[in-house]
This record gives C-alpha cells, sequence and structure tokens, in this order.
C-alpha cells in the first residue's frame, strides 16, 4: 500500500514536502514521492504546467516545491534514482519470459 505524506511526518523547510519514516520526500496530502515527479519530468521533457496537466490533483505550488527539493538534493536523489533502476533491471534479467498462450492459460 503507497505511503501517504501527511504533515505528522518530518517537516522540511520546503512547505509541500514531508519525510516519510524511512526519509523519503513526497508531496504532502498525497502519496506522490519527489522522485516520482522529477523521473516524469526527465522522461517526457514536461514542463511545470504539464506535470500540473498530467496531475490535475496537485497545485503548481506542490510542483514547484517538489522541483526545488530534488534541485536542493539532486545528488543524493539521484543516486535513489539509479539504485531504482539498477532493480528494476536485476528484476527484468531473473524474471523468466512467458508467452502470451502461457498467460492465457494461467487466466
Amino acid at each position: 500500500m503507497p505511503v501517504r505524506y501527511a504533515e505528522v511526518d518530518m517537516e522540511t523547510r520546503y512547505e509541500h514536502i514531508a519525510l516519510n519514516e524511512d526519509r523519503v520526500p513526497g508531496i504532502v496530502d498525497t502519496t506522490i514521492k519527489v522522485v516520482e515527479l522529477v523521473v516524469e519530468q526527465q522522461a517526457y521533457g514536461w514542463s511545470p504546467q504539464e506535470l500540473h496537466f498530467q496531475h490535475p490533483y496537485l497545485t503548481l505550488g506542490q510542483i514547484h516545491s517538489a522541483l526545488a527539493y530534488y534541485w536542493d538534493h539532486r545528488e543524493e536523489l539521484d543516486r535513489d534514482i539509479q539504485r531504482q533502476l539498477e532493480r528494476v533491471e536485476r528484476m527484468r534479467g531473473e524474471a523468466k519470459p512467458f508467452s502470451l498462450a502461457e498467460r492465457l492459460k494461467g487466466q
């Protein structure tokens, strides 16, 4: 179950950002992690306005706060993103591909 970032978690100096119990930064009152928004911006080249269009439940203030947090903690968050990407690649390498017929039989 996704962690919901709340005011009771560790506060930061960024109005819309809190750290959960694992010290992972996320947007307050959402389940969105800062790195999730950053990865979308980097992958698709989205501006803050486009991120807002894609996530209309976020305010531009929340988006800008998340991006400011990223830029102020870039090295640490980039390492986290890299670790996550490496984990996904390991999992892909370990997974056995299923043919469509095998997947349909499983239903």
